[in-house]
């Protein structure tokens, strides 16, 4: 089944919504109709026992397909095997294209002060009006672009501060505070990535149960299942030309035992949080702290 695309005429943003399970478990109906009536959606039955290899070559394949090879390998050697018993698969990939422009030409190396110390990376350059705000500790400069998608860069007022991820709080008073203003923007090409296992973090937050014998899923199957695994994989891309984003997360299942103003300089040179979002709705949050440049746009 091929990924769902967005019904807005030219956005590229394609999704999948993978359920595979073995032919011997038995899924409830309302579960799967739930899963089926998401977009880019493929339920599919899969042969654990019998080639958790295939299974896992198989859905790499159609993650790798969906978000146009940026995650190549969710799912690690060993990560899918003949116990398994269920798998649950989302990938997101979106593309935005800056309604502003940044001249290719315009980028020249500029020092960005990296916790391992000050080193010169590609930096992009553009000058005219665009959202900002300062809120809750941070300025906040937003780049839009086509189809209603957004790229937020946001700075901690203290220079001396490394950025922590900006909580939900600190975010709603940035939105409030948004007005248009002219804005000297120096940015970073960067490129950043994350390759992790959720099982700890949520456990930290107090989500245990899931992954343990007292985990209940009845609402999916009368079998008693317990998560083994939650992988997920994200990558971000910024040029000269916008932002290329793509994410994926499989968990992994086995039974269980006015006037003018002067312009506003926002000088990305040293580690940035960024959120980037289609409307008010956050696509993709992090933090750079030493730009891995992506090269220039093609």
């Amino acid at each position: 089944m091929d990924a769902a695309v967005s019904a807005a005429e030219g956005l590229e943003l394609a999704t999948l919504n993978g359920l595979y399970v073995p032919d011997d478990l038995r899924v409830r109906p309302t579960f799967a109709g739930q899963v089926r009536a998401r977009p880019g959606v493929e339920v599919e039955g899969v042969g654990f026992a019998r080639d958790p290899e295939g299974v896992r070559r198989r859905v790499n394949g159609r993650v790798s397909e969906v978000t146009r090879g940026l995650v190549p390998e969710l799912l690690r050697a060993g990560s899918v095997r003949p116990d398994t018993r269920l798998l649950l698969v989302n990938a997101l990939w979106v593309a935005m294209v800056w309604i502003g422009s940044f001249a290719s030409d315009a980028t020249r190396g500029r020092t960005f002060r990296a916790p391992a110390g000050p080193r010169e990376v590609p930096t992009m350059h553009r000058r005219e009006d665009m959202a900002y705000a300062e809120a809750a500790g941070w300025r906040m400069v937003g780049l839009a672009g086509e189809h209603g998608l957004t790229l937020d860069v946001l700075l901690p007022e203290d220079p001396s501060s490394a950025p922590p991820t900006p909580d939900a709080a600190a975010l709603a008073d940035l939105y409030r505070a948004r007005r248009l203003r002219e804005v000297e923007l120096a940015l970073p090409r960067f490129s950043v990535g994350t390759d992790t296992q959720l099982l700890a973090p949520l456990a930290e937050l107090g989500v245990t149960r899931l992954a343990g014998d007292r985990a209940r899923f009845d609402g999916i199957s009368d079998e008693p299942l317990r998560v083994e695994g939650i992988l997920h994989q994200a990558v971000l891309r910024v040029d000269e030309k916008g932002a290329e984003g793509a994410a994926a997360t499989a968990a992994v299942t086995v039974m269980s035992a006015i006037v003018p103003s002067p312009p506003v300089e926002f000088t990305v040179d040293r580690p940035f949080a960024f959120v980037l979002r289609l409307g008010e709705a956050i696509l993709f949050l992090g933090r750079v702290a030493d730009p891995v440049d992506p090269g220039a746009a093609s």
